[in-house]
């Protein structure tokens, strides 16, 4: 009965972890790096979860405050921190879709602990379960390309690099919010407004995974090698 609570919790960050890594069109990053970044992610749940305890005890409960700098602010910025301290100046951070597979990795990592943690304290039924795997976990994937899309154009264009840092950081920051305070402040009506806003994450995510892809330099390599065929 646990292996299968666990296994459920496991298979959706897994299933979209490979999901997101086959989207990479020209190069596919090593697995052993993509999964140091997901392993990285899995550690940073602890010292998230004593920070935001502490947060909470010593600022209280608000929901906004709560939902955009005790969650929001604080997970964001640490996966920023590590994203850019780990691989953004590696030698495998070589084209533009690179990091959304990254932080997608990271971000993955983080949910797929927090869904363990979840199955193992507070497990009723798999359908929870399954309630997060299209919630919780798919939305840290989402920030996750938000993210990792906008550390793959400063990486490449070293005259707006801070610019596109910054958004980096600013705009995954804000959409978790958004989530988080939907969830925390609309107890009865929430899924109207979850559900506009989980579809344009998605849309927007996926416009931002071809437009990564377009802009890789291996795309003109891999033209040139068919065109010699």
């Amino acid at each position: 009965m646990w292996f299968s609570i666990i296994a459920a919790a496991i298979a959706p960050g897994i299933s979209l972890l490979c999901y997101f890594y086959l989207k990479d069109k020209y190069e596919s990053e090593p697995i052993s790096m993509v999964a140091r970044l997901f392993i990285f992610g899995v550690i940073l749940v602890f010292p998230t979860m004593v920070l935001q305890r502490a947060l909470v005890l010593g600022f209280g409960e608000n929901p906004f405050a709560f939902s955009f700098l005790f969650s929001a602010g604080m997970e964001e910025c640490l996966k920023f921190f590590i994203i850019y301290y780990v691989i953004y100046k590696h030698v495998y951070f070589d084209e533009p879709y690179d990091g959304i597979v990254y932080a997608v990795a990271l971000s993955l990592g983080f949910a797929t602990m927090e869904n363990v943690i979840y199955a193992l304290l507070d497990f009723s039924t798999f359908s929870h379960l399954l309630f997060r795997a299209f919630l919780p976990v798919s939305a840290h994937a989402l920030f996750g390309v938000i993210m990792g899309y906008q550390m793959g154009k400063a990486k490449f264009n070293p005259l707006a690099e801070k610019k596109y840092l910054r958004r980096a950081l600013l705009l995954p920051l804000i959409f978790h919010g958004i989530f988080d305070y939907i969830l925390l402040s609309f107890k009865s009506n929430w899924l109207w407004l979850m559900l506009p806003l989980m579809i344009f994450l998605w849309l927007f995510s996926l416009r931002l995974l071809n437009k990564a892809n377009d802009r890789s330099p291996f795309r003109a390599v891999q033209r040139d090698e068919e065109a010699k065929i």
